[in-house]
């Protein structure tokens, strides 16, 4: 990972759009499906580092910074929605006592106090729940609603009349609207009683119908917060009234009156009112009182009834809060001080391969199954084969493993690398097909060199190879391709596509396929028997070779056979050395832009002898022409052009094929060399640079007209 003073303006910012998406993604799996894929700490640090490039690139913030974001909107819900009278912020995070101490400090400071003068701060366990806002009108219970996305939550109401816990009425005086916030959860006692319960209905439908009972079709709750979630957002709330429930309240919302002046004396009052508050809810005057708090809840953990994933820490005068706000999604008056991921120990019985769609060989730890965070855990990820050798795991090690979330955990530590076993030896084969596994220089990733040929990938490798950018042929989309590869009328690759035609009689008796859909096929088939060079090699997928590139190397070689006898050329200058193999020099080629990566990935594709016949079947199939790059004049030619931001009307593949065709080079970055930047919408920190260097900039549409006006 980059580090932050080292970014460019057009990295931060490239950065921050990555990080915008995929915390977006993680939040609408967290708050909104209940079913996430990263643990917490994974989260936090996504979230960390977004934070630390806005404050290094403060012009770059976006509009869609997860700073300024709240859990996720509420879409494709049964439940009705409901908008927040005051909407339900989040908290920021502490993960040390430096964080909780500089946290005080930044209060003092924003309040300008005086060095002796108190700050106060409440101290209570961070239930790992759902959270929830009900609200009352004159002590009576008249809508509750999860946060969603902060601003719009889902109208829980009736559910929520079914939690014992939570009172259809408030004892004493009430103001006339107060919404108390707290969090729906689950105690781990129900949750294993649930997941038995749920377990014995199934055994029981099974023997009802006859059926020999399996245990892994019965449906179970990952954790208890799964459980809570998924039990409280039940359009039946019958379903809801069936499951164990429970609520403690940390705070509230819209009030017509607050008849309290602290936070702590506020939550005393909402527990005399019959609503449950934390029984760890305490009250100090210092930052080590709090850290000594947060200290025993900690190692009492464990122990307790409910899950918990830290402790909330809040200024405890109201007067202070309300003068210290709030920032995008969060109060200032409060942080959350994150507990460590949870750890245990067991043994790793077997280390398994995994070979992914993009030939990625991903190892797999079989453990001892081990409950840790009341999780029963039989898998863990060891990432690469980097990992493997940091840690010097192989079978029958003991080793540390650590939670922390709803995800395949990962091994902190390796208790008996010192025993004297052969060390654990990362295949170079892939496990599938038996190609070439193969890391590229500065990469911690292996790869199986196989592509198409390998099972593993067949299925992406051939969607790709049919897609707009590469053959582009018409009607062979993602459903066909995987019912031809069930039924091994692909086997051999892609050259089998266009021996589809032999399976004409086969295919007509097959369910959805008539006779003019399935001459339309052919036909499309048909129509690529001479397809463009530089779009057979691109559809290929050979690792480093993108359009632009294919493209590049086709106007050097002209022909296909050309290309392939130039790299086998190329791979008798490669040597071994020292045990390491030593590539030919990055500039073989003599092309701009075509280096290192690509002298390798064409070495190690046409090395495979899989690939070589891969190679000759497909061009026994198909012959492309020689490729010739047709130009015409236009008021570019010469120049050198870079595209930047959005493009609304073509992809940025086609577009550098535009400026190619008019005489043009096609850059991927500004300089003082560029003479021309087409700038769509979000275009960043290329718009400034251009902006700065007194480049000339135009829209798409006015690119439009200049490839219209050259004929």
């Amino acid at each position: 990972m980059t580090e932050i003073e080292s970014l460019s303006p057009a990295e931060a910012a490239n950065e921050l759009m990555r990080l915008a998406k995929q915390i977006a993604h993680h939040n609408k799996l967290y708050h909104a499906e209940d079913s996430p894929e990263i643990s917490d700490a994974e989260y936090d640090a996504l979230v960390r580092r977004n934070n630390e490039i806005e404050a290094a690139f403060p012009d770059l913030i976006r509009a869609d910074s997860p700073n300024r974001l709240v859990g996720a909107a509420v879409e494709g819900s049964p439940l009705a929605k409901v908008a927040h009278a005051v909407r339900m912020m989040s908290l920021d995070n502490a993960f040390s006592g430096e964080d909780v101490e500089e946290f005080a400090a930044r209060v003092r400071r924003f309040l300008n106090l005086g060095e002796g003068e108190a700050v106060a701060l409440t101290a209570e366990d961070k239930i790992d729940g759902l959270s929830c806002s009900l609200r009352y009108e004159r002590g009576v219970l008249v809508q509750a609603a999860t946060r969603g996305d902060g601003a719009v939550g889902e109208d829980v109401t009736a559910n929520v009349r079914t939690i014992g816990d939570i009172p259809q009425e408030l004892t004493g005086e009430t103001p006339d609207v107060f919404e108390i916030r707290g969090e729906v959860y689950m105690a781990k006692s129900d949750f294993a009683a649930l997941n038995a319960r749920l377990m014995e209905e199934g055994r029981a439908l099974a023997a009802q119908r006859g059926q020999e009972f399996d245990p892994a079709a019965v449906r179970q709750f990952a954790n208890p917060r799964n459980a809570a979630a998924g039990s409280l957002r039940q359009k039946d709330a019958g379903v809801t009234a069936s499951r164990p429930l429970r609520f403690l309240a940390h705070g509230w919302g819209e009030a017509s009156a607050v008849p309290a002046d602290t936070q702590f004396d506020m939550m005393q009052r909402i527990a005399a009112w019959g609503v449950p508050v934390s029984p760890l809810l305490k009250r100090f005057e210092s930052v080590a009182e709090v850290l000594a708090h947060y200290r025993t809840i900690e190692a009492e953990r464990a122990e307790m009834p409910y899950d918990i994933d830290g402790v909330v820490y809040k200024v405890d005068r109201l007067d202070w809060q309300q003068r210290l706000g709030f920032v995008a999604k969060a109060p200032r008056w409060a942080i959350a001080h994150k507990f460590p991921a949870e750890r245990a120990q067991t043994t790793l019985e077997a280390i398994d391969i995994q070979v992914g769609r993009t030939g990625k060989l991903t190892p797999v730890g079989r453990l001892t199954p081990v409950t840790v965070g009341g999780v029963v855990v039989s898998n863990v990820t060891l990432h690469n084969r980097d990992e493997i050798g940091r840690l010097g795991v192989r079978p029958g090690d003991r080793v540390v493993i650590q939670r922390a979330g709803d995800v395949i955990p990962q091994v902190v530590e390796n208790l008996t690398r010192n025993e004297e076993r052969a060390a654990y030896i990362f295949p170079d084969h892939c496990p599938v097909c038996g190609s070439e596994a193969v890391a590229e220089e500065g990469e911690v990733d292996v790869r199986c060199t196989g592509g198409l040929i390998c099972n593993a990938q067949k299925f992406e490798r051939l969607r790709h190879f049919v897609s707009r950018g590469a053959l582009d042929i018409e009607g062979l989309g993602e459903k066909s391709i995987q019912e031809f590869l069930d039924l091994g009328w692909l086997e051999k690759g892609p050259a089998d596509i266009f021996r589809l035609k032999n399976h004409r009689d086969a295919l007509l008796a097959r369910e959805g396929w008539k006779e003019k859909s399935v001459d339309n096929l052919f036909a499309a088939i048909e129509a690529k028997r001479s397809p463009d060079a530089a779009r057979l090699l691109f559809g290929l997928g050979i690792r480093h070779i993108g359009a632009v590139t294919a493209r590049e190397l086709l106007k050097r070689f002209v022909t296909l056979q050309t290309l392939r006898a130039a790299v086998e050329e190329m791979h008798e200058m490669y040597r071994v050395e020292g045990g390491a193999r030593i590539a030919a020099p990055s500039n073989y080629f003599e092309i701009d832009g075509v280096g290192v990566a690509v002298n390798e990935a064409l070495r190690d594709f046409f090395h495979e002898p899989h690939n070589r016949a891969l190679w000759d079947d497909l061009l026994s199939e198909v012959s492309p022409p020689p490729y010739v790059v047709e130009t015409r004049e236009s008021e570019v030619s010469g120049m050198t052009v870079v595209f930047t931001g959005k493009l609304e009307t073509m992809s940025r593949d086609e577009a550098k094929a535009q400026a190619e065709a008019l005489g043009a080079k096609a850059a991927g970055s500004v300089s003082a060399k560029t003479d021309l930047v087409v700038a769509g919408p979000g275009a960043g920190s290329k718009l400034k640079q251009a902006s700065a260097l007194g480049i000339r900039v135009i829209d798409e549409a006015e690119w439009a007209e200049i490839v219209a006006a050259a004929g």
